[in-house]
Order: structure tokens, then C-alpha cells, then sequence
């Protein structure tokens, strides 16, 4: 059964892309129609895969966001589905910064390398590259989105400590950063199946957009500052949750 639940996300996420493949094609072919293409991958490739796993979401602001302005946005990152989450979660365009090792899927691969700004962790020019490129994507409006993590964690960790990248970046750009918090997504699609029990199944996922916390006049020197308070933050809610749960 469990088996079925997984593989039935991928076919989801293939069904999804054939339905929207003429625009994801279209829209893929220059970056000034990057919105265009977010907005065929929010509301029909992502939304064919939460809906058709039986996930709805229910995300909840502290503060809302200014159509065209820019923003660091960091959550926590234990499930395949948290893409789709923070899909829902924005209503203005943002790029994913993601590990290039991705590009290597069959189809999504693709896209991912098209619209995404890639990174090797090995390299260090690819690391530096990445400045540039959310440089050149914030000149133009949009936001930013890193899972600060640096991977998935392993089951068991609520929140493994964070990279440097989002926040240095968020300090060199000078943009608010934007803390969210996802609670249900690793019971309802983990990452890690290495369980003796069934532990997927349809329902509420539930998100927390935290306060905005603004870089205005921050150097780097106060990277490691920022990073604790943001990692503090999310620490602290997501254990807080977990415990009522």
C-alpha cells in the first residue's frame, strides 16, 4: 500500500506536466517569462499533484506579501510535497534555488534547469555563480526561495542546521526574509519511507508565514546573528506544534 502511495505521486507529477506541457514549453523558452511560467506551475502542474493526492492547504500570515517587491523565503524541508506547499504559499513569482543533481530527472529535469537557479555544493564557482543568477532574478522582481537545510534531514530531526546561502544573500540584496513553517508534510508524504508502518495519507497541510525579518542596513558580519535567530525562530514553532500534535 505504501508502495502505491508513493509511486502515485509520480504519476501525479507526470500527469501534471502533460497537462501543461505546451505552455511549460513556451514559457521556459525566454526568463522574462518567468511569472508566465510560474503561474502554469502553481495553480496546474502543482495543483494536480496536491489535489490529486487528497492534500489541501492551509496556510495561515503574519504578514502579507507587496506585489513587487522582493523576498528571501527559507522553511523547513522534509517532504517532496513542500515544493507544491510553498507554491500555494506564494502568490507573486519566486525561483527555487535547488542542488543540480535534480537536472537528471527524465522531463522535470528539464524545466527544473531552465527556470531554477542550480547549484553544486562541490564547486565553489558554481556557489559563487549563484549570486549572480539571484541577482539578475531580483532586478526583475521576483523573490527567492532556499530550503536552508542544505537537504532533507533524516527522520527524527524537526530542523538541522541551517546554510549560509539564503542569509548571505538576503544581506548582500538587502530583502526581507520570509520564515515559514510546514507542519504536516512529512506525515503526509515523507521524504524517508524507511518505516515499519504506513505513514502517508490524504489531508490538511498546514504552513505558518512567519514575520518578515528585514536585512536593511546588515553586513555580513551580522550573518551568523541573523541565521540563529531565523533557525530559533522556526525551531521553537515547529517543536511547539510537534508536541500539541
Amino acid at each position: 500500500m505504501l508502495g502505491i502511495w508513493n509511486v502515485w505521486f509520480y504519476i501525479l507529477c507526470f500527469i501534471g506536466i502533460a497537462i501543461s506541457f505546451p505552455f511549460l514549453i513556451l514559457f521556459s523558452l525566454k526568463e522574462s517569462w518567468y511569472p508566465q511560467f510560474f503561474w502554469v506551475a502553481k495553480n496546474i502542474w502543482s495543483n494536480t499533484v496536491m489535489y490529486g493526492m487528497g492534500f489541501y492547504p492551509s496556510i495561515k500570515w503574519k504578514e502579507r506579501f507587496e506585489k513587487g517587491k522582493s523576498y528571501m523565503l527559507v522553511s523547513n524541508h522534509k517532504s517532496m510535497i513542500d515544493i507544491m506547499l510553498m507554491l500555494s504559499a506564494c502568490d507573486h513569482p519566486v525561483v527555487f534555488v535547488g542542488k543540480k543533481e535534480l537536472d537528471k530527472i527524465p522531463i522535470f529535469g528539464y524545466f527544473y534547469s531552465k527556470v531554477c537557479i542550480l547549484v553544486d555544493r562541490d564547486s565553489a564557482q558554481s556557489r559563487k555563480d549563484v549570486y549572480a543568477k539571484s541577482a539578475k532574478r531580483l532586478s526583475k522582481g521576483l523573490s527567492i526561495c532556499i530550503f536552508p537545510e542544505g537537504g532533507i534531514p533524516e527522520p527524527g530531526i524537526i530542523l538541522q542546521d541551517f546554510k549560509d546561502g539564503a542569509f548571505s544573500l538576503a544581506i548582500q540584496f538587502q530583502i526581507p526574509i520570509v520564515p515559514m513553517s510546514f507542519y504536516d508534510c512529512e506525515d503526509k508524504f515523507p521524504y524517508f519511507f524507511a518505516y515499519n508502518y504506513f505513514v502517508g495519507s490524504p489531508g490538511r497541510l498546514r504552513a505558518q508565514v512567519h514575520d518578515f525579518i528585514e536585512t536593511k542596513g546588515m553586513t555580513q558580519d551580522d550573518k551568523p546573528s541573523l541565521k540563529e535567530k531565523v533557525f530559533k525562530l522556526m525551531k521553537n514553532d515547529l517543536e511547539k506544534v510537534t508536541s500539541q500534535n
